[in-house]
């Protein structure tokens, strides 16, 4: 593998010195990009563009070549995983994903197994190793999964859910059931992140997308202790360098000391949590990454820099700040002030790396 010409993301999240703070964005390859959008059209639907490799490839080439951001990210899904399981995912134009075979008893349960990394999941390795071969050691690659409480929600409700019904209902009424299902989808997980890293994935992400929907005593025992369990059971060290964890549980802020006591290198937060709080908070343990509402990119360029500003005089100087938006990147956003956000990182966050 090639050299990394820019390694600040990976320095950054293991609170090394940089020379300026990094910046990559949540859903950086994505429908606000017109690219992107001609490519899907080529691909045809949302799964063939996940499981051609050369196409995954190239949307996750697209941002890099207008904007100069820090790291990649794969170009696939969280629910890959449930969907090797064979649960029948489907995506509709307005509605998101669906599953015609939703995972709802002991006997669905007992059904689902792990698939097979190189073989159900090998169009995600060959995405990763073609992306890294690609990229030449330009910036670093982060892989990710879903968390296996998130994939779970997806799994039980059969769809996207406002209200968690089904899910929380398990949860309450047969938490033996949900923690057979979550002890498979964390071992599944581990595997698949292993596998991406492996493959040449630099940084393994979690994405704890629906954490927030519990209670803190519920979230400890149905979602943080089975990433905690993945962390345990990951490639912490490839290729001659430390492999990075960023967990982001979204709408998770008020429980970061539990979050930095997991062992990962790195939390995500999301514009709910003051970065510089946090980083009072756990800063002396892990990095940080976050935080811009998302929609401050709506805004003229002068309020986009002053909020980039603004963030960045609120984490303060010195490493161990990885910027990004709290959440994906909504897709009528104009690209055009994707580029005033990630140049106003590199360029006001200088004086704070002397």
């Amino acid at each position: 593998m090639s050299k990394l010409k820019n390694d600040r993301f990976l320095r950054a999240l293991l609170r090394e010195p940089v020379d300026q703070t990094p910046v990559w964005i949540m859903r950086q390859a994505g429908r606000y990009l017109p690219e992107y959008r001609a490519t899907r059209e080529k691909a045809g639907d949302f799964m063939t563009l996940c499981q051609t490799p050369d196409l995954a490839c190239e949307v996750t080439l697209q941002p890099l070549e207008r904007f100069d951001l820090d790291a990649a990210i794969l170009f696939s899904d969280i629910l890959t995983i449930p969907d090797a399981m064979g649960l029948g995912l489907t995506f509709t134009t307005g509605e998101g994903p669906q599953f015609s075979r939703p995972v709802r008893t002991a006997a669905d349960i007992d059904k689902l197994g792990m698939p097979d990394m190189e073989d159900d999941l090998g169009y995600v390795m060959d995405a990763v190793r073609t992306i890294r071969r690609e990229l030449d050691g330009s910036v670093p690659l982060i892989g990710f999964s879903g968390s296996p409480w998130t994939l779970a929600t997806y799994m039980i409700e059969g769809s996207g859910s406002k209200d968690f019904a089904k899910s929380k209902g398990m949860l309450f009424d047969q938490p033996a059931l949900l923690h057979k299902l979550l002890d498979l989808l964390a071992d599944t997980v581990t595997e698949y992140l292993n596998a991406q890293i492996k493959a040449g994935a630099q940084t393994a992400m979690i994405f704890d997308t629906w954490g927030g929907v519990l209670t803190p005593r519920d979230y400890r025992e149905f979602s943080l202790r089975y990433m905690q369990r993945i962390i345990d059971g990951l490639i912490r060290e490839h290729d001659g360098r430390r492999v990075p964890v960023v967990l982001f549980t979204k709408g998770g802020g008020c429980w970061l000391e539990d979050i930095a006591a997991t062992g990962t290198d790195a939390a995500g937060l999301d514009w709910t949590t003051e970065i510089g709080a946090a980083r009072k908070s756990v800063g002396d343990k892990i990095a940080l990454q976050g935080n811009m509402d998302p929609s401050i990119l709506y805004a003229s360029p002068e309020r986009i820099r002053q909020e980039v500003q603004t963030i960045l005089d609120d984490f303060g100087p010195g490493s161990g700040h990885v910027f990004n938006l709290g959440h994906g990147i909504h897709q009528h956003v104009n690209p055009d002030n994707v580029k005033v956000l990630v140049d106003a990182v590199h360029e006001l966050s200088r004086p704070l790396h002397k």
